[in-house]
């Protein structure tokens, strides 16, 4: 990686149990040597992880040097809520934050004070004089909620262009998809750097699941090498080879970095890393 002059940095979500805790710890050891750029750690929907997404952060923060960045959404908070949590993070030694609109509530649930990322991203660098290195998602196959393709990436430059440093994708499994997201927004002169997101391949049945809840389209050929694997083994070997020949086709035709998400595994992220030309 270092040849490359590129960038690596993993996702953790925040463990349950005590053990989870312990296992997220050594994989920031082991990954702190690829090197890491950063670390980020997830946020549950409505707020159900914020004590856990904490407790890693602090967890990781003193085992490692890496720079730790706290997700942080604003669908369902308010700014009161909001501003407090910031504070514990400024506190804490956290500069960099990862920040997404998140889930809609279900039901009657309120959207609170930041329907959209960028009037958290607003309020946060309003609120602590641009402190705070903020990335945010990007969905280079169109948000499912979005009304065009066209107006997604004209609110999407519009967010990168509020005080945000860069962003990073939603996985995705085809490289002309990212370098045409990328053109597309660089037709709009937004010029800031978008780092794609890789996520490891464990299995036809998880990764379909994960792929639709996230409106992520998985290629005919992906599939139906996927349905040829009657052995688990060999399926996870030749989608660690997939994966590391995407990203070795990223980082050659210019991408900026990559972002792993980690699913909290080593090895399956891992194996990518070493099979990267």
């Amino acid at each position: 990686m270092a040849k490359n002059s590129k960038t690596f940095s993993f996702e953790f979500f925040p463990p349950k149990t005590a053990s989870g805790q312990e296992k997220v710890i050594s994989l920031g050891k082991e990954f702190e040597s690829v090197p890491a750029e950063y670390y980020s750690v997830t946020f549950g929907a409505g707020g159900s992880t914020q004590l856990g997404t904490i407790e890693t952060c602090r967890s990781l923060f003193n085992a490692t040097k890496v720079p730790i960045a706290p997700h942080i959404s604003g669908i369902g908070s308010d700014k009161s809520s909001i501003k407090s949590m910031l504070q514990l993070y400024k506190d804490e030694g956290f500069k960099k934050l990862v920040v997404l609109r998140g889930d809609l509530p279900s039901g009657f649930g309120s959207v609170g004070d930041f329907p959209y990322a960028i009037n958290l991203i607003e309020f946060i660098n309003e609120s602590f004089e641009n402190y705070f290195e903020i990335e945010v998602g990007a969905y280079p196959e169109t948000h499912p909620e979005a009304v065009s393709s066209e107006d997604d990436i004209q609110h999407f430059c519009q967010k990168m262009s509020a005080g945000v440093k860069g962003a990073v994708t939603q996985f995705f499994f085809d490289s002309d998809v990212y370098f045409r997201f990328v053109e597309n927004c660089q037709k709009l002169g937004m010029d800031k750097p978008i780092t794609p997101g890789m996520m490891p391949i464990m299995s036809k049945e998880g990764l379909v699941r994960m792929a639709n809840n996230c409106g992520a389209n998985i290629p005919t050929r992906l599939i139906n090498k996927l349905d040829s694997f009657d052995n688990e083994d060999d399926l996870k070997k030749f989608g660690a080879d997939y994966i590391a020949s995407l990203v070795s086709a990223l980082i050659d035709k210019g991408a900026p970095g990559i972002h792993f998400y980690t699913i909290n595994q080593l090895n399956p992220t891992n194996q990518i890393i070493n099979l990267i030309d």
